[in-house]
């Protein structure tokens, strides 16, 4: 099990500026290697299948992938002597990322799914550096050790968890400061408990009133993080749209711009953490809609539904669930709103109708209520009743909101 913690540094200014020249070295030499690559695809890639009986090809070189380029390294610090003060693993991951943008521009991902053309890092657009590698004990106390770096202090808000070991550290600079972000790997696997055993499952239907919708009846209210900042939010953009490039008063109101996204974030990704937990603490399976959340994005709705963050929640959910061994199942969402949770029947319903009434077993329940019913039957395989889905049989008034249809 692999899980990732992450600290604030409290870097003097000696240690700020290292990080920043080691940020900017590491930037050029991104560059260069990505250029190098594009040369070579520009060189020998051809638009037809074949040629002329006399054709001038120019000199074909090999392809500079990920061994290739790493070679060029020791070479680089003969050249250029400062980037010996650059830790030969860092480089290397360097290296690392150029081949991985690269591969996915050209092959895909494992989904087979292709990215965009990489592009060249302007300044402050490089961020990030990693440690692939780590002495066997690197904290002590607030005291992180780094190769080739030294000791930094960090805020050891949460201490790391007894069998774990620290495998990589990766520092990064944000709006607000510079973080690390520890890597830590223990070896034993949780066991996940099989779906027949489980004793307290629940449904959920997420929504855009309500956070969710639990199959009990009971819901999360939706904060709307963004939209509650976005009045702010629109004052300093309009603060750094007329400020001169280049001035310092730009680059000081960039960095309060920011800084309140980031806060905007972070409450938002807070949110997530703790409703996961409020769900896992009480429930052993949690089934829900397996969205397609980017075409929902495309829709009127886009703001609302980026402002709440299904899919990092989601995301969340699944982690957490699989690190206790609890289970969480994704089911397909079609006509979970219009099928009656009790007898199956499909009862068509309009956005605007808020309440379920099967006209062949006289079964009302809330929509959403009712979707996240489904969704919970869809999960487990058969019908599943609790004391909390029966006390609200019947109210038509729990968890009205406005939903997506399906």
């Amino acid at each position: 099990m692999r899980s990732a913690y992450q600290y604030r540094l409290r870097l003097t200014k000696e240690q700020e500026l290292k990080v920043e020249r080691w940020l900017d070295m590491l930037r050029h030499q991104y560059n260069y290697l990505l250029a190098d690559r594009f040369n070579w695809y520009e060189q020998n890639r051809c638009s037809v299948n074949s040629c002329p009986l006399v054709c001038h090809l120019p000199d074909l070189r090999n392809n500079p992938d990920y061994f290739y380029q790493k070679r060029t390294l020791p070479q680089l610090k003969k050249n250029r002597p400062w980037y010996g003060e650059l830790h030969a693993h860092v480089l290397q991951d360097c290296v690392k990322r150029v081949d991985l943008a690269f591969k996915r521009f050209l092959k895909g991902d494992g989904n087979g799914k292709k990215s965009g053309r990489p592009r060249f890092k302007g300044n402050n657009r490089y961020k990030s550096f990693t440690f692939p590698s780590l002495s066997k004990n690197p904290v002590n106390g607030n005291i992180l050790t780094l190769p080739k770096f030294g000791k930094v202090k960090m805020i050891y808000h949460r201490p790391i968890p007894e069998g774990f070991k620290i495998k990589t550290a990766t520092i990064t600079r944000k709006a607000d400061g510079y973080y690390v972000t520890l890597s830590i790997q223990d070896d034993t696997v949780p066991n996940i408990i099989p779906v027949d055993s489980v004793s307290n499952p629940i449904g959920i239907d997420m929504g855009l009133k309500s956070f969710l919708i639990r199959s009990d009846g009971s819901e999360v209210p939706i904060p709307q993080y963004y939209r509650k900042a976005q009045k702010r939010l629109k004052k300093i953009q309009k603060a750094v749209s007329r400020s001169k490039k280049g001035s310092n008063n730009r680059k000081k109101v960039v960095t309060k711009l920011g800084k309140a996204h980031k806060k905007v974030a972070d409450t938002r990704k807070d949110f997530h953490f703790k409703t996961a937990k409020g769900l896992l603490d009480n429930h052993d399976l949690i089934a829900h809609e397996k969205l397609n959340i980017k075409g929902l994005a495309k829709t009127r709705m886009a703001k609302s539904i980026l402002d709440a963050g299904w899919g990092q929640f989601l995301s969340i959910l699944s982690n957490k669930a699989e690190n206790a061994g609890l289970i969480t199942v994704a089911v397909n969402p079609r006509n979970t709103s219009q099928n009656c949770s009790k007898c199956g029947t499909k009862v068509p319903k309009k956005l605007k109708d808020r309440i379920h009434a099967c006209p062949k077993c006289g079964y009302t329940k809330d929509r959403d209520v009712n979707a996240a019913i489904n969704i919970l039957n869809l999960a487990v395989g058969h019908p599943v009743s609790s004391k909390a889905c029966r006390a609200t049989e019947g109210i038509p008034g729990v968890g009205k909101k406005p939903a997506l249809s399906r």
